[in-house]
């Protein structure tokens, strides 16, 4: 793997690692509340969509690796060109039920 490429992995797994950390204890209605942690967690979603934007560009194999990676960046695009769209229930699904299996998967690889 190619050093970059492991650089962009391992910022997503940081900011996956923020995400979680910013959310810890909070309820849904609490995050739905919270305006402020909003902000923070979109701006490391961004991150995270934009690291595996780069490795797309680096290495498809190792994205292909990535299960829902389209999606992930197609998350990271709504985020940053449609923000007037963007749910924060949506949102809150995604960090409890997709987040971890993402991380996990970043985190598998960095280790090869």
């Amino acid at each position: 793997m190619q050093h970059e490429a492991r650089k962009y992995l391992f910022d997503i797994v940081q900011a996956a690692n923020d995400i979680q950390e910013f959310t810890h204890g909070l309820t849904s209605a609490e995050y739905i509340e919270d305006v402020k942690t909003q902000a923070a967690v979109e701006r490391k979603f961004e991150i995270i969509g934009e690291a595996l934007n780069r490795v797309r560009r680096l290495d498809r194999g190792l994205l292909a690796a990535i299960p829902l990676h389209e999606r992930i960046i197609g998350f990271r695009n709504v985020i940053s060109h449609g923000y007037d769209v963007v749910a924060p229930e949506i949102v809150w699904d995604i960090i409890q039920n997709h987040l971890p299996a993402l991380k996990r998967v970043v985190e598998d690889l960095l280790d090869r």
